[in-house]
């Protein structure tokens, strides 16, 4: 590898990405497992897992599973305690029940909060444990949205939980920096995805989105999983406490 593409090198780190079963967690593990890492897929769908691992060492990468549900935060910090620790986390999983807020109940506000901000910091935490106790640098990338810098309608429980990642992520790039852990965002406009594939099946709401993003489409899981290694690598060694704005110009005005 010449010189000026070394530092994307991610040969010899572990990597753990969770909501890795497909969409844009598949995508960042394929691209990081290309660039060297051993990576390990987290999801609760162990068939979707074991689908997605088989993919990517049939492209000749390194990959492991790990079947857990990241909401159960006592289990998923106990499976880790059992693994060696990680170079790498990308805190991927997540979820939206987007309605305007006279519609939103106690159970939509437990489900997106409890994935998006609880689970998020507490996988984040037990990551992190396991990199002080190995005394290794790292970095830990939460994926967050556009909609943590911005507010839109019928999205306001998604808004509350990005803009907290994005207060929690410099929070923790103070506490972490000193011990070289580097701790980032990535802040996506509207991916295409099966999670938001529904979403677009709507003439006028695809329309209002694309008026929005400045480059007039949607983008692609692999751009995401482009930031994704720039974050994992030395490339971007002096980045923390940042958030990669993959909005298209969404806010830009």
């Amino acid at each position: 590898m010449s010189s000026a593409f070394a530092a994307f090198s991610l040969d010899g780190r572990r990597a753990l990405i969770t909501g890795a079963g497909r969409g844009i967690g598949f995508a960042i593990s394929q691209t990081l497992a290309a660039a060297g890492a051993e990576v390990t897929l987290c999801a609760r769908s162990k068939s979707e897992l074991d689908e997605a691992a088989a993919q990517i060492r049939a492209a000749g990468g390194k990959a492991e599973v790990l079947v857990a549900d990241v909401t159960d935060v006592e289990a998923f910090a106990d499976a880790l305690s059992a693994l060696p620790a990680f170079d790498v986390f990308v805190n991927n999983a997540g979820t939206n029940r987007p309605k305007p807020l006279q519609e939103v109940t106690p159970d939509d506000y437990d489900a997106v909060m409890g994935l998006n901000l609880r689970a998020a910091i507490f996988a984040a935490k037990a990551v992190a444990k396991g990199m002080l106790a190995a005394e290794k640098s790292g970095s830990i990338i939460n994926i967050s949205s556009q909609m943590g810098h911005v507010g839109a309608a019928n999205r306001t429980l998604y808004c509350a939980s990005k803009w907290a990642i994005e207060g929690f992520t410099k929070a923790l790039a103070v506490e972490l920096g000193p011990k070289g852990i580097r701790v980032n965002t990535i802040c996506p406009t509207f991916i295409e995805t099966p999670m938001t594939k529904p979403f677009f099946e709507d003439p006028a709401f695809k329309a209002q989105v694309l008026g929005k993003i400045k480059l007039g489409r949607l983008g692609q899981v692999e751009e995401v999983a482009n930031a994704a290694l720039y974050l994992a690598s030395d490339a971007s060694s002096l980045m923390t406490g940042s958030a990669m704005l993959l909005d298209g110009g969404w806010t830009a005005d």
